[in-house]
């Protein structure tokens, strides 16, 4: 079997930025990072540690920049971040979701309703095939989206594109809403990154976030670098037999190596590749965040959450990117990762039969 194509394959001459040595890129990237963070941070936006790489990668990528961050850090990424959402949750994620479960589904099921009816309407204007418009509009992680994506035949640069697109679009959007909303976090004083932590617990909850992670790419687990640490880092955490703390350094570095790996994937060739596609998909994307505002309302009306709990809830992806908004946030994190994980789960299940059914008939 043929080894799949990196969707940010480019194979034309560099030019711009790309120019430059690797390291120069980095180096470009991480001073960009600093002047497009700390204003941020400064003013108060909730996950300001994300958004101004993510902000820092995409202006590198668009200049040009041929630097991508190696999958190894990425793992790297959804392990930290596992642990991370796993020491605030403070809910059963099972009772959370069985209280409210026929709601839920409803919810579930209508993101995923309104992102196939728009991967439909994309594909019927011809701009792009049917299953690669279907896969790019899934609302799952967009990582988790890829690979399957390319499992099934579809063009992996496009679909990375309109996964990508949707991350900056509702990561942008959940921040403005928080920090408008009144919902910012707590701004920690980088003096206080550096304080210390018991390092022996530490390091065992990092070796089992690690073992778990691999575990569950290994068995092909969707999201599994990041699902099955948090399940298992979460259960230790509740019952009492792992107390887990994270340094602040530690999560600094997370997120901002997940802001650099959204940001970088921008590239001249995928927006080169993309142009025919980019105002329906656009468009595409503002339909279903607006959708999944009515959805948020309705959780706000029937079940009393709060308004950044219930928009967060039900944002269309990605994963990731929202458990870093809503853990700088003052929200449900329980409530918010359940409705997120179980439409992944099912998109995941039901995901390729979709795609195909949706692709005959567009």
């Amino acid at each position: 079997m043929p080894a799949s194509r990196n969707p940010n394959d480019d194979t034309s001459a560099p030019s711009g930025a790309g120019r430059l040595p690797a390291w120069l890129q980095w180096g470009l990237v991480g001073c960009l990072s600093l002047f497009t963070t700390v204003p941020l941070e400064i003013a108060g936006f909730p996950a300001a540690l994300l958004m101004g790489p993510m902000l820092a990668g995409i202006f590198v990528a668009l200049a040009g920049g041929t630097i991508r961050l190696p999958r190894i850090f990425f793992f790297f990424v959804q392990v930290v971040l596992a642990l991370m959402i796993a020491t605030m949750v403070s809910q059963d994620f099972v009772g959370t979701f069985t209280e409210n479960w026929l709601l839920m589904m409803f919810v579930v099921l209508s993101v995923i309703g309104m992102s196939t009816f728009s991967g439909w309407m994309i594909a019927r204007t011809g701009l792009l095939p049917g299953t690669t418009a279907i896969w790019g509009s899934s609302p799952g992680a967009a990582s988790t989206m890829l690979m399957m994506a390319e499992a099934y035949g579809a063009d992996a640069r496009l679909v990375a594109f309109m996964q990508y697109l949707r991350v900056v679009f509702v990561a942008s959007v959940a921040t403005l809403v928080a920090h408008f909303g009144g919902h910012d976090g707590a701004v920690i004083p980088p003096h206080a990154w550096f304080e210390p932590v018991p390092m022996l617990p530490l390091a065992a909850m990092l070796v089992i976030g690690v073992t778990a992670g691999l575990v569950g790419q290994k068995l092909r687990i969707p999201a599994g670098a990041f699902l099955l640490p948090f399940a298992l880092a979460a259960v230790l955490n509740s019952s009492g037999t792992v107390t887990i703390e994270l340094p602040q350094w530690l999560l600094v570095i997370a997120f901002t190596l997940l802001g650099w790996n959204i940001g970088l994937g921008f590239t001249r060739a995928i927006l080169m590749h993309a142009r025919r596609a980019l105002l329906p998909t656009v468009v595409s994307i503002l339909a279903l965040i607006s959708f999944s505002g009515l959805l948020a309302g309705l959780l706000i009306l029937v079940l009393g959450v709060d308004p950044l709990t219930a928009y967060l809830s039900t944002s269309p992806g990605g994963l990731d990117s929202i458990a870093v908004i809503a853990a700088s946030s003052n929200v449900d994190i329980a409530f918010v990762m359940t409705l997120q994980t179980a439409r992944l789960v099912l998109v995941t299940l039901i995901g390729p039969w979709l795609a195909r059914f949706v692709a005959d008939r567009s």
